[in-house]
């Protein structure tokens, strides 16, 4: 059951980060400003759903742990792949989208921030497509 939470969350979230990196590739730094003021202030529980989904995945991996079904590299690179754009997302993306939606920087400022977001994102992105081809592929989660 776990499993099936733990690739449920993973597809979530590459869903929500393909559509960010939609806007991110936009050649107009205010089309891109304007996405992340919807995206992290007037549209919410936007957010908080993406929190939750965050917090579940992680969950399900623990839950995989604690039932000792899933081989112990599995985990491990599983804890990689998804602890790290959970990270970089709360320190370092979050911050930037918000800061970028809030558009106080010079149009240099926004460009720097919302390059920052768009590498962010490709490498997010990058990390949640192989945590769910890992467990897709490995058996730790194909439906039985």
């Amino acid at each position: 059951m776990s499993a099936s939470v733990l690739i449920a969350c993973t597809g979530f979230l590459l869903a929500v980060l393909w559509i960010d990196l939609m806007f991110d590739s936009h050649l107009d730094v205010d089309a891109t400003s304007a996405y992340y003021r919807r995206a992290t202030t007037t549209s919410q529980p936007r957010g908080a759903l993406i929190g939750v989904v965050m917090l579940t995945l992680l969950a399900a991996l623990g839950a995989q742990a604690a039932m000792g079904e899933s081989p112990a590299w599995l985990l491990g690179v599983s804890a990689v792949l998804a602890g790290g754009p959970i990270l970089l997302a709360l320190s370092r993306t979050v911050p930037a989208a918000v800061r970028l939606g809030s558009r106080t920087d010079d149009i240099a400022g926004q460009t720097r921030l919302a390059r920052r977001i768009r590498r962010d994102h490709r490498l997010s992105l990058s990390g949640m497509a192989l945590l769910l081809a890992l467990w897709l592929f490995t058996g730790g989660g194909w439906p039985r």
